[in-house]
Order: C-alpha cells, then sequence, then structure tokens
C-alpha cells in the first residue's frame, strides 16, 4: 500500500463542494463556488443581488416592486393585444408555496408578460428568471439595469464560457433551494436560448439544466406557450399602446404529469427527458393556440 498521503483539494474544489453540499438544505453560495473564475465586479454583483432574498425589508421590498411596478407597466403596454387562454387550468397560487413556469422561448419579453398576467390575477410570488451571466453580471451597469428593468428577477446568472461552465451546476442549485423554500415563482425556457426562425411552432433541442432543477426541487411545473411578442423594447410598446401591433397569444396548461420519471435517480439522461417531456407539452398548447390564432379578427 502507497504511504503517499491524498492530495488535498485546491482551494477552489473545496469551495465548489461546501458550497454544492447541499444534502443538509444549506443555500449554494454562488460567489465560493465561482472562486477566482468570476471577478470583482461579477462577484459584487451577484453577492448583491443574492442578499436580496433574505428575509427582511429588502425581500419585502422587492416582492412590492415587482407586482407593484414592475407588472403593472407590462400589463399597460399589453393589454390591448393580448389573448389569455387556460387560466382555469392552473392550481391555485398559494403564496407559501412555489411554481416553476416553462414556456416556449421567442422574444426577450415572454417570461415578463407570463408572469405580469398571472400577477394581474393575484400571484404573489417573489419572481426570478435565470439569465446569461453577460452584461447583467458583467458590466457595471448590470446591476442597476437588472433592478430598474425587473427588480432582481434576473438571477442567478448563467454562463455562456466552456471553462466557466461548472458553474451553472451551483446556479441551477441555487434555483433548487429558492424553489424549496417556498414562495418562488421562477420561469424557465426549456430551450435554454431563443429560437430565431420564422417558425414559432417548432423548438430549440430541451436543455437538461430544466429537467434537473425540476426533479430536484419537485414543485408543481406550469407550462405555457406564447406567441406574437418581438424583441424590439419600443416598436413593442408603441404598437401595445397604439393597438396597431401583432396580437399576443398566452396559452396555460394544467401541471404537467412526468409518470415515474421523478422517481427515477438522477442522471443526465433523466434530467433531458423531463426537459423533453416539458417541450412535448409546451408544443400541445402551441397547437391550441395556431387555433386560437386563426379564429382572432384581422386587424
Amino acid at each position: 500500500m502507497s504511504s503517499q498521503r491524498p492530495r488535498p483539494p485546491t482551494p477552489r474544489r473545496a469551495r465548489v463542494r461546501a458550497s454544492r453540499s447541499g444534502g443538509d438544505g444549506a443555500r449554494p453560495d454562488l460567489v465560493a463556488s465561482g472562486g477566482e473564475s468570476l471577478t470583482r465586479l461579477e462577484r459584487t454583483q451577484i453577492a448583491a443581488v443574492r442578499k436580496t432574498f433574505d428575509p427582511g425589508a429588502v425581500d419585502t421590498a422587492v416582492r412590492w416592486l415587482q407586482r407593484n411596478l414592475g407588472a403593472t407597466w407590462i400589463n399597460f403596454v399589453t393589454k390591448n393585444l393580448r389573448n389569455v387562454y387556460g387560466l382555469d387550468r392552473l392550481p391555485a397560487l398559494d403564496a407559501g408555496k412555489s411554481f416553476l413556469c416553462v414556456s416556449n422561448h421567442r422574444s426577450f419579453f415572454d417570461l415578463y408578460v407570463i408572469t405580469a398576467t398571472l400577477v394581474a390575477r393575484g400571484m404573489p410570488h417573489r419572481i426570478v428568471f435565470p439569465v446569461r451571466a453577460n452584461f447583467f453580471y458583467t458590466n457595471p451597469l448590470g446591476l442597476f439595469v437588472n433592478g430598474a428593468m425587473s427588480f432582481f428577477a434576473m438571477y442567478p446568472p448563467l454562463f455562456r464560457e466552456r471553462e466557466r461552465a461548472a458553474l451553472n451546476l451551483s446556479s441551477l442549485d441555487e434555483v433548487v433551494w429558492l424553489l424549496k423554500k417556498g414562495g418562488t415563482f421562477c420561469g424557465l425556457h426549456p430551450e435554454g436560448t431563443r429560437k430565431k426562425d420564422d417558425d414559432p411552432y417548432t423548438f430549440l433541442p430541451a436543455q437538461s439544466g430544466v429537467g434537473r432543477i425540476i426533479h430536484r426541487a419537485r414543485v408543481p411545473v406550469l407550462p405555457v406557450f406564447v406567441n406574437g411578442l418581438g424583441n424590439d423594447f419600443m416598436k413593442q410598446i408603441e404598437g401595445g399602446v397604439r393597438k396597431n401591433g401583432t396580437p399576443i397569444v398566452v396559452v396555460f396548461g394544467k401541471p404537467i404529469d412526468f409518470g415515474t420519471m421523478l422517481d427515477e435517480p438522477q442522471s443526465p439522461r433523466i434530467y433531458r427527458r423531463i426537459s423533453e417531456r416539458t417541450l412535448e407539452v409546451i408544443g400541445q398548447l402551441g397547437e391550441e393556440e395556431r387555433a386560437i390564432r386563426a379564429d382572432l379578427p384581422a386587424r
């Protein structure tokens, strides 16, 4: 037997292990997970937004602002174009429970319109949308824009760089922790990124990260198909206010039944199967939307 002593873990490995040892329900520490791979600005901005979720006056204020300012103006600029179906399929959105929303991804504004629609009907939850770290966590203005645009809904960050991809597991674990503690409404896109072609009824491949969150969080998963939103911010507002923009159709489905998939052991394979199931259901809602749109009066 070798007498060589085991090599101690590097500081960053030790931090990643400590921050992701969630067996006792401890909250992941994204800053510790990132270690030296995060810039000082990224560490500062992640820590600042993360702090707003601590119980207290700041979290209470953010929830109020998301509901009473953020959702209000979104509803105002989209109400003349928006057509909503399937709300009767949703469960009661109890304040103490968490919910996960999955939708197709055509526009930067998909989840904002979906959540604003629910807030207008009384949803009281703290809202989060995991977001690419670029700009919102890498630019000095990112923290301000995140706060002004969404009241810190754009959290936690996800990283594009291959060398930092492992950090995304900690971000996914942070979403799981927020969902498990209750009172959180998280919006996710199983496709991972926007689909930019002219066909809204087909999707990009499902990404396994959404399945990982669903498998571990065990909260109701609400599917939505949304169509009609663009990506030009000012044009979208102008079309809504003047009532001459493209009709927006939002179709909600009942909570997704994953069968026995959630009982299977954790693995990349089962995570991908769960994500694929979400797109299957969203696609069914898309066919409903196609029929609804065909019957809308011409503008």
